[in-house]
């Protein structure tokens, strides 16, 4: 099987930056949190970025249509009070 890896450092192949992107994984910073690619170097941020750009990202997609991406305050907050 041919791997293309994206981040050398941490061995993250181009698939698992696509599996993580199909999860939910909308930016570099969540691609670093799921996996740690782009943690290290830097040097594969852009080529994360590119990889990201050719997906559909359900909340950049509510950005788009100027609505939240994220929950309103209230419901963050009452989200934080569940979970603690």
């Amino acid at each position: 099987m041919n791997r293309v890896y994206v981040c050398s450092c941490f061995g993250v192949t181009e698939k698992q930056v696509k599996e993580h992107a199909d999860a939910g994984a909308c930016t570099p910073r969540q691609i670093a949190s799921a996996c740690k690619a782009g943690t290290d170097c830097g040097s594969c941020v852009r080529r994360i970025q590119a990889i990201l750009g050719r997906g559909n990202c359900p909340r950049r997609e509510l950005v788009d249509q100027g609505m939240p991406a994220l929950a309103s305050g209230s419901d963050a907050v009452a989200e934080l009070g569940e979970a603690a």
